[in-house]
């Protein structure tokens, strides 16, 4: 299936997963975590992840969706921008990685991403593409998912 890079607002995607740029304990933040939380129904959506509690950087956990088109919720922790030479580009990675994995797991056919860590997280936005880029195809060549990359520009 193919992969898709788009403009738009991730909380409107009709997909069977969106995934949330999350912060490690899984309380409501800004941007595209906020924007899905408010999305969802946010006292819904808290009150699943504070059930499942932490999530560690390159790790990823999986919520109903509640109110979004998509059905369920991703959530990752995406590395913070370090100047790149902490392993962010491998932390980075796996989130996406991580993520694809646990949709396969629970059988989900569509997926989209934002731009993970490239906003409060301050990763810069092109090396953060080029990473997205890179895991996404790698586990496209050995199996089949539709995936979205939902860039959002004012």
């Amino acid at each position: 299936m193919p992969f898709t890079i788009i403009n738009g607002d991730i909380t409107k995607i009709k997909t069977d997963a969106v995934v949330n740029a999350a912060n490690s304990a899984l309380k409501k933040g800004g941007g595209v975590c906020g924007a899905i939380f408010d999305a969802a129904g946010a006292d819904e959506l808290q009150a699943q992840c504070d059930a499942i509690g932490h999530c560690n950087v390159g790790e990823a956990v999986i919520t109903e969706g509640f109110a979004l088109p998509a059905k369920f919720i991703i959530h990752t922790v995406g590395p913070l921008w370090q100047g790149g030479r902490n392993g962010e580009a491998r932390l980075l990675s796996l989130s996406y990685q991580n993520s694809l994995t646990l949709a396969e797991k629970h059988g989900l056919t569509s997926i989209a991403f934002p731009l993970i860590s490239s906003g409060i997280f301050g990763y810069p936005k092109e090396e953060a593409r080029t990473v997205a880029e890179t895991a996404i195809a790698e586990f496209l060549k050995k199996r089949d998912m539709e995936v979205f990359l939902v860039l959002f520009n004012r």
